[in-house]
């Protein structure tokens, strides 16, 4: 677990996403096939405001090939000016709105016609009304349009006071209905400063495109974007895809609040991060917080027998950390290095009683006391009655099983860090691994048929040395040319395996290595959302697998993670699976990292991972919560990435997952554009996978609402000819015959 992210936690200071002065809206409003309703639904905020006048200026007539300007210095002809807010429209000047009390403004003209590619329009407000901008479309009948909220992943540029925003293809009007009137409204109450609105603009679709709409089936024409060629082979050799790799973790202080969870499709959940090491499960929800918050311990609304019942409650597979450090939380009030006895630190925790960060204020740490400061002795029979009183608590429940995977503990290779207050001293080749098979023993023994995952290091320099390895005053590498000059993983798999040689305990099923960027792309809501960070984020995610990419971090060579645990397991102890316990990719409420995020869950299933967990589950209806429903539900009705992974190639700024069921009747494929200003026209060939019956396409550029039905293109019996949005994940829901 980052350190950072519990810091935020315990100091209650989460970052609110800043609004920036001044916004340029673009609003894509590409229409298709019958989509999805929009998530959110929230009541028609037009129902209170005035009625449109009985008599209006006449309907301009409009030519399909040019933009309409609604307002500009002033309301252009056949325009009605309605709405609720308190507003000023003086002549050649922005027009101005007071909208506190969800205030909001209505353009209005009868009998609209025209097909227009997007809304767009001007307008500044105070930077402390933060994302409280709601833009949809509406008309007199029945139709309900989905609600835009527009927030900082769509500006793109800015010019002084103003900047600019686009909000993606097809969100407006993702059904293609007949509208008359757009309808702008704060969806939160603000105060009641101006905002200042100007140059409102429709503006039609390219004259390729619109013709191709009007020639019948939406397909896009010549100017529609860059053509890719993809090949999904369903002849070549195939792969089952673990449902596993859709996991995510716990956050225990947000847990009974973020009902959003159960809403991505995650298969487990992981009960981990750096507390878990001190976690004490007799005292149900007591854990130390380490240096991540002055080496407290703590008690958190949820604790483990809760996490479970809350996954039995929603049909969720559980993965359970279990301490091996060999201490745990002895209450829920001491402290590491209390104020009292150590004196004054570099950083205080005033609660009481007053902690601090174990710093002294010249920079110096200061050494740690004794470990029953915070904490009681956990041996391995510990950690035995626990895994007995699980398995005694699925017996009385009928016998399905609690827990589908135990993790032994949380990156050891940083305690002397992480919980130096208890472990000061680096951990070494020799202690990593008896304490693996001392815990690990017990667990066996208690749940003959458990899971055991391990060790569950943080990174790349504990895949090759030991904490050991880097211990200050130390000459450095001692450890690893002490065993031999072999890396950490394949000494310890081997060194593992010797042990079931010659015992007949098996202590290790799962490899758990842990893998977040180094490229400073940024973790969880974190992360610059420039261009070049951009890409650098979705570029990030070729460590996981490819041999060419090299590193963009200190690191600067190729990481291959996947392809090399898996030849480490091979050549040192065949048989194992292999976990990605932690990942994530920073900027989850920008397209970038819901990008990052449905290029490495199309990976994993590509590349046979056994599980991996999300670090530790996207907010609601972000890019990154969408990129999971991608694979789990793409439609809103069970729609999901079938069973069986497909061989696929794309070029380069596109990817594409490819997968079928065990019929081979059932397809389902994930395109993603990389591209965040072009489109790209997806030439797909199906290889050996019958003739295309039924095609079904699903897109996704950034919109709250999620993935909305979208026109197909030209299909053939073996080919598909598809339009790939900017910025875009693209859904294809296909059968064969």
């Amino acid at each position: 677990m980052p350190g950072d992210a519990l810091k935020k936690v315990m100091a209650d200071s989460a970052k609110q996403t800043r609004w920036k002065r001044g916004v340029i809206l673009t609003c894509a409003v590409l229409g298709s096939s019958a989509g999805v309703a929009m998530a959110q639904q929230s009541a028609n905020a037009a129902k209170d405001a005035p009625k449109p006048p009985t008599t209006t200026a006449p309907a301009v007539p409009q030519d399909p090939t040019a933009s309409v300007i609604i307002y500009d210095g002033g309301l252009k002809p056949g325009w009605n000016d309605i709405g609720w807010a308190p507003r000023e429209l003086p002549r050649s000047a922005p027009a101005r709105l007071r909208m506190f009390n969800y205030g909001g403004w209505i353009l209005y003209q009868p009998k609209l016609a025209g097909a227009y590619g997007a809304l767009t329009f001007r307008f500044t407000a105070p930077e402390a009304y933060g994302e409280f901008l709601d833009v949809r479309l509406d008309s007199p009948g029945a139709a309900v349009f989905p609600h835009v909220r527009i927030s900082p992943e769509f500006i793109v540029k800015k010019d002084r006071e103003w900047a600019e925003v686009v909000v993606p293809m097809e969100v407006l009007n993702p059904r293609s209905l007949p509208f008359d009137r757009v309808v702008m409204r704060a969806s939160k109450d603000v105060g009641r400063d101006w905002v200042l609105f100007d140059k409102v603009a429709l503006v039609p679709l390219s004259p390729d495109i619109a013709a191709a709409r009007a020639a019948g089936g939406g397909r896009a024409g010549r100017g529609a974007g860059k053509e890719s060629k993809m090949v999904i082979d369903c002849a070549a050799p195939s792969r089952p895809i673990n449902p596993l790799i859709y996991g995510i973790a716990l956050d225990g202080n947000r847990e009974t609040q973020d009902t959003h969870q159960w809403k991505l499709g995650a298969t487990i959940r992981r009960w981990g991060g750096n507390p878990t090491s001190r976690y004490n499960w007799k005292l149900g929800r007591a854990w130390n917080t380490g240096n991540d918050w002055y080496f407290r311990n703590v008690q958190l609304g949820f604790g483990a027998d809760d996490f479970l019942e809350s996954n039995r409650k929603h049909n969720t597979w559980s993965a359970l950390t279990l301490p091996l450090i060999g201490w745990v939380a002895k209450d829920t009030t001491s402290v590491g290095f209390p104020v009292s006895e150590f004196g004054p630190q570099q950083a205080v925790d005033e609660t009481e009683p007053a902690g601090g960060n174990g710093i002294r204020r010249d920079g110096t740490p200061l050494p740690p006391g004794q470990p029953s400061t915070t904490s009681v002795q956990a041996p391995p029979e510990f950690i035995s009655e626990w895994v007995r009183s699980l398995r005694e608590a699925d017996s009385k429940r009928g016998g399905a099983r609690g827990v589908h995977m135990y993790i032994l503990d949380n990156e050891p290779a940083l305690w002397s860090s992480t919980h130096r207050d208890v472990h000061p001293e680096p951990l070494g080749y020799d202690e990593l691994l008896k304490r693996t098979i001392d815990y690990g023993t017990v667990v066996r023994r208690a749940d003959p048929e458990a899971v055991i995952a391990g060790p569950a290091e943080w990174g790349w320099t504990n895949y090759f040395w030991s904490a050991a390895d880097f211990a200050p005053g130390r000459p450095p590498y001692t450890d690893r040319r002490a065993h031999g000059d072999v890396a950490l993983l394949p000494w310890y798999l081997r060194s593992l395996r010797d042990h079931e040689k010659k015992t007949g305990v098996r202590v290790l099923d799962v490899v758990d290595v842990h893998f977040y960027p180094q490229s400073n792309v940024g973790l969880g809501l974190e992360g610059a959302t420039d261009p070049d960070t951009n890409a650098r984020r979705i570029r990030s995610t070729r460590a996981l697998w490819d041999p060419t990419y090299k590193d963009e971090s200190w690191i600067g060579e190729p990481i291959q993670l996947i392809p090399r645990v898996k030849q480490w397991i091979a050549e040192n102890y065949p048989g194992r699976g292999m976990s990605i316990g932690e990942y994530n990719f920073g900027a989850l409420k920008h397209m970038s990292g819901g990008l990052a995020q449905a290029e490495a869950l199309g990976r994993f299933g590509q590349q046979g991972l056994t599980s991996a967990f999300f670090w530790q589950y996207p907010p609601e209806n972000s890019p990154t919560f969408w990129a999971f429903r991608a694979y789990r539900d793409f439609d809103g009705k069970g729609g999901r990435f079938q069973d069986i992974a497909l061989p696929t190639t794309a070029p380069e700024g596109t990817s594409l997952f490819a997968s079928r069921d065990a019929s081979g009747k059932k397809l389902t494929a994930v395109l993603l554009n990389f591209d965040p200003e072009q489109a790209a026209q997806a030439q797909l060939e199906f290889k050996g996978c019958g003739t295309l019956n039924t095609v079904r396409v699903l897109g996704y550029s950034g919109a709250p609402g999620g993935f909305t039905e979208q026109a197909t293109g030209t299909k053939a019996e073996q080919a598909l000819s598809q339009r790939l949005p900017p910025y875009s994940i693209t859904v294809l829901d296909l059968t064969v015959k």
